[in-house]
């Protein structure tokens, strides 16, 4: 089965590959780590596992705009995601893809997409495919 959402751009690109999907914000730092891309935020449903190689869906990000720079680090440790989806995006998340060169987009209704559904962003479309 295969699906498109459309959003707004954040950050252009073309990017595809396995969504890992976060019903809460994310808290860059302070909340993963940014050598190997591991959520370490308490309670998080993600918590222990790595962001780095996957299309990141999450509402939005949150915290200090040092989070911004984490990003930033994650991208040049080879932990970063490949990409980016948010429903609202902020303006840390933002920047953060933005100086690291993450495609990412916004305004989609992540509630659509699955942890392990194979996701595509060129530009501001979002293509799902999923196994029935």
């Amino acid at each position: 089965m295969k699906f498109t959402l459309n959003g707004r751009i954040i950050r252009a690109g073309t990017v595809e590959g396995d969504a890992l999907v976060s019903p809460m914000p994310i808290g860059f730092l302070g909340g993963v780590e940014p050598e190997t891309g591991i959520i370490l935020e308490p309670k998080h449903p993600l918590q222990g596992q790595s962001i780095a190689n996957k299309i990141l869906v999450f509402p939005h990000g949150k915290g200090s705009t040092v989070g911004s720079y984490t990003i930033l680090r994650l991208s040049r440790a080879g932990a970063a995601p490949l990409g980016m989806i948010n429903a609202s995006s902020e303006a840390i998340t933002a920047v953060g893809a933005i100086i690291a060169n993450i495609p990412m987009v916004d305004e989609i209704d992540i509630t659509r997409i699955q942890s392990g559904d194979h996701v595509s962003i060129d530009g501001g479309q979002v293509a799902v495919y999923r196994e029935t």
